[in-house]
């Protein structure tokens, strides 16, 4: 089974590729971020065209997350449970369900804005909801939270610590959410090093961050042992962040046996 994450950074604007990229993938199951779109404007139809069910927590926002999955999709969960709100609302930013047999959870973790802004607060808070629902939900079955994570789990997982010294996605207490995160029994499944050097997953658009490879890995993969004894393979497929109506993400895919 090949699952992947991909934050689209608009699904309306990201359509034509996302479907290309699905026929010429084999993704079975893949887990989507950052939709901004409204759920009754998720693009249902042309994906069912292609095989594919989903489930979809979106409100037309910056947020709204989703699974596609033409293995299954069973147990289908809206939001974090447990999770915090933000100035009084509760954001799209998780959905879970189970496909062929694998239980997953798709999440865009809030990004923080600044330390020490509430929004900061927020992030740590929704990481703490994370963590509790990463011990209570696997079982035995392979299980897995994928996403956009919005921290880099170490120094080598972004082009230059040093400009990011003091801002968010680095800080200590950002990276101990994802330590918590390990000790609750999940595994970073995507290792080090893969095909090259620096497998970043992110690039911002301006001064060609992406061709100059000044980039981040924040879109993570997450997964219990017994996803994690599944993996055979797992790549950034760097070749979807080219080219013109590209996303600032590139998808992270990963192959089990299961």
């Amino acid at each position: 089974m090949r699952i992947a994450t991909w934050n689209v950074n608009s699904i309306t604007a990201r359509l034509p590729r996302l479907l290309a990229w699905l026929e010429s993938s084999g993704t079975d199951v893949l887990c989507l971020q950052e939709l901004k779109c409204a759920a009754e404007a998720f693009p249902a139809e042309p994906l069912r065209e292609l095989g594919y069910e989903a489930a979809v927590n979106a409100t037309g926002r910056w947020n709204g997350v989703a699974v596609l999955s033409r293995v299954g999709l069973a147990e289908p969960v809206t939001g974090l449970p447990g999770g915090p709100a933000y100035e009084g609302v509760t954001e799209p930013r998780a959905v879970g369900a189970t496909c062929g047999g694998v239980r997953l959870w798709s999440v865009y973790v809030p990004n923080g804005r600044e330390v020490g802004h509430p929004h900061f607060e927020y992030k740590l808070q929704w990481f703490a909801a994370l963590r509790e629902l990463a011990v209570r939900e696997p079982g035995e079955r392979p299980f897995a939270i994928l996403g956009d994570y919005n921290v880099a789990p170490a120094d080598e997982d972004v082009f230059d610590p040093a400009l990011f010294e003091g801002a968010t996605h680095v800080t200590p207490a950002e990276r101990a959410a994802l330590a918590e995160l390990r000790a609750a029994g999940l595994a970073d499944v995507v290792p080090r090093p893969l095909k090259y050097d620096r497998p970043y997953t992110y690039w911002d658009y301006r001064q060609l961050a992406f061709p100059k490879n000044k980039g981040m890995r924040i879109d993570l993969v997450y997964g219990n042992p017994a996803f994690e004894a599944a993996v055979r393979d797992a790549y950034v497929d760097r070749e979807e962040r080219k080219g013109k109506g590209a996303s600032d993400h590139a998808p992270v895919v990963v192959d089990l046996e299961v």
